[in-house]
């Protein structure tokens, strides 16, 4: 035991040795011009889990793409109750438990988060809001009044300051359609609008967007839709029954889109 701490000692001792020499000799840049900044995007959460939350596997699919696109990342969560809780094991709500949607967030984002009413778009560049049961039923109303929904009330202010500032907004699985209802005549996707035989099991929610006033596209499940007027970039995710890696590549190509039109 002796003999490794003095190994370890002596090593430690060599790497102090070399610190000034490297902090005192200017490195010369691998180019003239200065890096540009990534883009600071917005990630907004509404729980944890998918049928009372963010799907997690597309905010690890979002976050995992934002960071190879060089993107700053903050992540956001509304301060309030889910409307339930769902045991994940059973399908179904769990009656005695509440919990709150900035807390539960909080676990995808490792910490990491800040009140959604703190949200605003002269800070960020873009906003991107995953999918999972929680935008319809924390973020908004849909799962319970669809077409007559009711979108959270910052949820809908930070989509009109993100639109009327001309920065782009990406959504995927069924949050397309918090735009589809606070930006009228937006168009969005959430995949094919035919259930084909179970491999689109919610591909009603098409025609709930048509008649929110906004224009469905139908799309792949590893395409994404560039609303090019609105900035509004969507993709269908868990929509579609297939491989995970095909959503992955769905939401890869949403995150791309964004961040090419943030210009950075």
């Amino acid at each position: 035991m002796a003999a490794v701490r003095a190994l370890v000692a002596s090593r430690l001792l060599a790497a102090s040795a070399f610190a000034p020499l490297h902090a005192s000799t200017p490195r010369a840049p691998l180019h003239s011009s200065a890096p540009r900044p990534g883009a600071r995007v917005a990630l907004v959460l509404s729980g944890c889990g998918v049928y009372d939350g963010t799907e997690l596997h597309e905010a690890s699919a979002v976050l995992v793409h934002l960071s190879r696109g060089g993107a700053e990342v903050q992540i956001f969560a509304p301060d309030i109750p889910q409307m339930h809780v769902v045991d994940h094991t059973k399908g179904q709500p769990s009656e005695s438990e509440t919990r709150n949607v900035l807390t539960e967030s909080a676990r995808i984002a490792r910490g990491k988060i800040t009140n959604l009413a703190r949200l605003s778009a002269a800070n960020h560049d873009a906003a991107i809001f995953p999918g999972g049961f929680g935008a319809a039923k924390n973020l908004s109303t849909f799962a319970v009044d669809g077409k007559d929904c009711k979108v959270h009330e910052d949820v809908e202010r930070v989509l009109k300051e993100f639109h009327k500032a001309g920065k782009p907004i990406g959504l995927c699985c069924i949050a397309p359609v918090l735009a589809a209802r606070v930006l009228r005549g937006v168009e969005v996707t959430v995949g094919h609008e035919q259930e084909e035989g179970g491999k689109w099991p919610y591909a009603g929610t098409a025609e709930a967007i048509k008649a929110l006033g906004a224009k469905h596209c139908v799309k792949g499940v590893s395409e994404a839709h560039v609303d090019q007027k609105n900035k509004v970039v969507t993709t269908p995710a868990f929509m579609c029954e297939t491989e995970l890696h095909h959503i992955h590549d769905g939401i890869g190509a949403m995150v791309k889109k964004v961040l090419e039109l943030c210009g950075k």
